[in-house]
């Protein structure tokens, strides 16, 4: 987009310099020198012109956002990015009370649009983009809420990083409380139920309200995948024959780790 404003700050000044050589009050030139610098300047400019917003304008084709997407590159960042998200989900499995039932992962490289001359968002100043994004979906017993959240907490006071709640985490304590029945709304009289930690840039926690009756949020279905298409597109449900509705009807509840979008793999313009 920047390579993009000064080609056109140069346009202008260009133009400016021609219009002022050409302007009909100029003592120094004649009708018909003027009219002969327009022809032998204008003319190869303008095709220049053409030819340089063309090359800076167009979109990125289909066939370059396939190439990059499979560069070693792209594949090797693609690779660490999944590799860190699923340490994530392990580290959860092993050190807390919830059970893994379901993973989700997308994956989208996309290309960069033509200049955006209005309305910017940014999508000009790439070539490609790649994002990831991943959930874990566990179970747990709702009649044990309270040991099994004040479980995840004690695993965050063990472990640090990968599970980022721990019995010191704002309002923590005041859930765990309010499962035991020890106290009322932890977010406050009339606010309900809990159903998150948010755990702000590194992940959420959510789950099922089991005390709410009819009226509890529930943890929803996974979006349906889009077209599985390497290494442009991916989209994984593991294990694809299962969903969030079998995990509950099964054990109970359900627990839903987010981990943040990551851009994960850029090349600009």
């Amino acid at each position: 987009m920047a390579t993009t404003f000064w080609i056109v700050i140069l346009v202008l000044a260009v133009l400016l310099a021609i219009i002022a050589a050409t302007w009909p009050g100029s003592p120094a030139l004649s009708r018909q020198q003027r009219s002969r610098i327009r022809r032998v300047i204008g003319l190869p400019f303008t095709i220049v012109l053409v030819l340089v917003l063309a090359a800076c304008g167009r979109a990125t084709s289909e066939k370059t956002v396939r190439k990059l997407a499979g560069s070693p590159e792209a594949l090797k960042a693609r690779q660490e990015v999944e590799s860190a998200d699923r340490d994530i989900i392990a580290v959860w499995e092993a050190e807390t009370p919830l059970t893994l039932g379901l993973v989700v992962l997308e994956d989208v490289c996309v290309g960069g649009s033509a200049p955006e001359w209005l309305f910017p968002t940014g999508s000009d100043r790439y070539k490609i983009k790649c994002t990831m994004s991943v959930a874990a979906y566990f179970v747990a017993d709702p009649r044990r809420m309270a040991d099994t959240i004040d479980g995840v907490l004690s695993a965050g006071d063990r472990t640090g990083p990968p599970i980022p709640f721990n019995h010191e985490f704002h309002n923590a304590r005041a859930v765990v409380d309010y499962y035991r029945g020890k106290a009322g709304d932890p977010q406050g009289p009339g606010t309900g139920e809990p159903a998150h930690l948010f755990g702000g840039t590194t992940l959420t926690l959510s789950w099922d309200q089991v005390r709410s009756g009819n009226s509890g949020q529930l943890i929803e279905e996974p979006r349906p995948c889009s077209p599985h298409e390497p290494p442009v597109r991916r989209c994984l449900i593991e294990p694809a024959s299962t969903s969030v509705a079998d995990l509950r009807r099964e054990y109970g509840m359900v627990f839903k780790i987010t981990m943040p979008v990551k851009d994960y793999f850029t090349v600009w313009k």
